[in-house]
């Protein structure tokens, strides 16, 4: 299910070749991992095809692995729009500095559209706090995001004000948002990492009271408020558990 060639194992073309070849048949790997391999645009290009049509394949690793624009378009394709055909959950493109604004803004609108990514790691890419703005729309369109590292990517406090305006503003599904190693002050990253944790509590709290009622149909909610309604049956304090409705 994990295939880990990490650290520079696809190191050559032919090897490119045999992993292409190997991926067309193979229907079981879930996650692969090519952290550090020298693959660059030419090298995605002939992967591309045996990932696109890869029936298991959720979860790419493409970091430090010297990829361009070129690249990034191939990789938009694997982020199929509003769940046009199956697509990545979980993508990785740390430290690849030769992607421009340009490739970085193509990626931003892939992952607007994109009903499945869930992880987006882009650490140690000089972004810059015009491509954050870019993500930041990307981030408030998406309907499944909820990890976003963006650590160390040359950021500033105007980026952070965007991106806590956009939590504090905008319903996201956004749980983690890595922003160390950037020039943002620690009070916005904790105003941000405070408004995240209040989102996801919330979320808690409503799944933990749906499934009360699930549990015990006699549970009620009462609309005007978020404390629960207990209804008896009349007949002593307990709830009549066994009673079906």
């Amino acid at each position: 299910a994990q295939l880990n060639l990490n650290l520079g194992i696809v190191s050559n073309i032919n090897r490119v070749k045999q992993l292409a070849e190997a991926l067309k048949t193979n229907r079981s790997v879930q996650s692969l991992f090519l952290h550090g391999s020298p693959l660059t645009d030419a090298g995605l290009a002939l992967l591309n095809p045996a990932l696109s049509i890869h029936p298991s394949l959720v979860a790419l690793d493409l970091g430090d692995c010297m990829l361009g624009d070129e690249g990034i378009n191939l990789i938009c394709g694997l982020l199929p729009p509003d769940g046009a055909k199956s697509g990545l959950k979980e993508l990785t493109l740390s430290a690849n500095p030769g992607i421009t604004s340009k490739g970085w803004g193509r990626l931003a609108i892939a992952v607007a559209h994109s009903s499945q990514l869930r992880v987006l790691n882009l650490d140690y890419n000089p972004l810059g706090d015009q491509v954050a703005g870019m993500l930041a729309v990307a981030v408030a369109s998406s309907r499944t995001l909820e990890v976003l590292d963006l650590e160390g990517t040359g950021l500033t406090n105007q980026s952070a004000q965007t991106l806590l305006d956009m939590v504090e503003n905008y319903p996201t599904a956004l749980r983690t948002l890595i922003l160390a190693e950037n020039n943002i002050s620690p009070e916005l990253q904790q105003q941000i990492s405070d408004l995240l944790s209040e989102g996801e509590e919330e979320e808690e709290t409503e799944a933990h009271e749906v499934a009360a009622r699930e549990k015990n149909p006699w549970i009620c909610q009462n609309n005007s408020s978020s404390q629960m309604v207990l209804m008896t049956s009349g007949l002593g304090d307990s709830l009549l558990a066994e009673t079906e409705m």
